[in-house]
């Protein structure tokens, strides 16, 4: 085990008002709360869906596919790229236009380029947001324009964002300022909307939002050193000022550690008798620690196997809490083969036919 228990400095943490309906901040890899103000509540988030358009294209789309502008992406109301009805514009250009000048003309052009219809898009959109666990969102359009029963949380919001942050060309889309047409092979140059990424030097994302019923939304990647945190405000007039107050709140109160190393050897597992193997871990563990709060690490085993194990399969876990609550939970691997001998598989066989018996 690495350690039992952390105990940090006592600091007193000063009351913070934020001034939006809805906020949230976690740490994008670990997805630990750090900050959260009605962060489950059921809301309209505007432009920020264009997140999950993103999301949804690099995974399914192809991003050399070349998209025909139609009538219904060109005459689309709200912001627009300004793109013509007959442009042909490549998927990857597509999601520039998407996230930098948060065009609801591309988001069309898109669902319609990589599905038969916008709602083929939708379905896609709403069954990977339930697979990342944003279950409390639902999709009705992929820019975000308002509509009754399109709606998502802050919680879910920072979600889906940390997912989209799993992929290196999501971020490197939305932590660009300008990208010059001649260099990347575009139809047109793009300049990022964005302001946070002016306001704030380790800001490397993500996305503006606005509509009459949402209101100012902001979701903000803030890198942090070791990780990146997301902000998520949502219906909040003061939009930029609530993002740096939470992003100083982040810093002032959160040291991030790195607790176990990728590949480092946690612990031992001992199976039949005499043989153990190394369990580890297949990537680094950050966790965003709270000055003044107590931690604890728990390695959660099986007392015994009951069948051979691969190299990589999982059979333990590591387990961080606070103050008694569970924030963080990890498997850890099999660093070899594990082969149980012929006596302990025949035991584990009598086992199983005696239990049944029992029953």
């Amino acid at each position: 085990m690495i350690f039992m228990n952390i105990f940090t400095s006592p600091v007193m943490a000063k009351p913070m008002y934020i001034d939006a309906r809805s906020s949230i901040a976690i740490d994008s890899k670990s997805r630990c709360v750090l900050y959260e103000k009605n962060s489950d509540m059921l809301i309209p988030i505007a432009s920020t869906t264009k997140i999950m358009t993103t999301l949804v294209a690099l995974k399914y789309g192809n991003l050399d596919k070349k998209i025909e502008i139609s009538s219904k992406a060109a005459n689309i109301h709200g912001s627009q790229v300004k793109y013509k009805k007959g442009e042909i514009i490549t998927l990857r250009e597509l999601l520039y236009g998407l996230m930098l000048r948060s065009g609801n003309d591309a988001a069309i052009a898109i669902a319609e380029g990589m599905c038969e219809s916008v709602d083929e898009f939708l379905k896609l959109m709403n069954e990977y947001a339930e697979e990342i666990g944003a279950i409390n969102t639902h999709f009705e359009s992929p820019h975000g324009l308002d509509s009754q029963y399109h709606y998502s949380t802050a919680y879910d919001l920072a979600l889906i964002t940390a997912k989209a942050k799993e992929n290196k060309l999501f971020n490197k889309i939305v932590s660009v300022k300008d990208v010059d047409a001649k260099e990347y092979g575009f139809s047109r140059s793009y300049h990022n909307i964005n302001k946070i990424l002016y306001q704030i030097p380790a800001a490397n994302g993500v996305k503006t939002g606005y509509t009459g019923n949402a209101g100012k939304c902001l979701v903000t990647s803030i890198n942090m050193g070791e990780d990146d945190v997301i902000i998520v405000v949502l219906n909040c007039n003061k939009r930029w000022n609530e993002t740096k107050k939470i992003y100083d709140y982040v810093k002032d109160n959160y040291e991030f550690k790195k607790v176990i190393k990728k590949g480092q050897i946690v612990e031992k597992y001992k199976y039949d008798e005499d043989k153990e193997v190394n369990l580890v871990c297949d990537q680094d563990i950050i966790i965003p620690f709270k000055k003044g709060e107590s931690y604890e690490t728990k390695i959660i085993k099986p007392k015994n196997i009951k069948h051979d194990l691969k190299k990589n399969d999982n059979l333990a876990k590591v387990s961080i809490y606070k103050n008694g609550e569970m924030i963080f939970s990890k498997g850890l691997k099999c660093e070899k083969d594990v082969q149980m001998n012929a006596s302990s598989k025949f035991k584990n066989i009598l086992e199983k036919i005696l239990k049944s018996k029992e029953k």
